[in-house]
């Protein structure tokens, strides 16, 4: 494992998920799902989201099209919520999930745009807290 890239995926992907989420996954890791973890960190998140050719927020609207059309729920949702993180509005989530609806069917985008709702309540919930 190259610890700069891992330390610099560890930073951008606890930016992006938020530390709790990130801090829960790394100390439920065990022997069989650590290196996964370190996998996603240092590949994953100090890799590719640590290049320089796209931003952060233009990285989390690929995503969410992408995570959209291969229909992961669990992985959507926490994305939407690191898409706000990014500085993606809800107009620009809802657009691109009509995009989605366009090009990878509708019951993608239905379903996508339910996780949209229950992330943007979720992050509502966590700011007035």
């Amino acid at each position: 494992m190259n610890s700069e890239k891992y330390e610099q995926g560890l930073k951008i992907r606890t930016q992006v998920l938020g530390e709790a989420y990130v801090n829960r996954s790394i100390e439920n890791a065990d022997d069989f799902t650590r290196p996964l973890q370190e996998m996603v960190t240092e590949y994953c998140w100090g890799h590719v989201w640590g290049r320089e050719g796209l931003s952060l927020k233009e990285r989390s609207m690929i995503n969410l099209a992408m995570i959209s059309a291969l229909n992961r729920p669990h992985e959507l949702k926490l994305h939407m919520r690191g898409a706000l993180r990014n500085g993606l509005s809800r107009e620009q989530i809802r657009e691109i999930l009509l995009q989605v609806g366009i090009y990878c069917g509708v019951p993608a985008a239905v379903d996508s745009f339910r996780l949209a709702r229950e992330a943007f309540a979720e992050a509502d919930a966590e700011a007035s807290s």
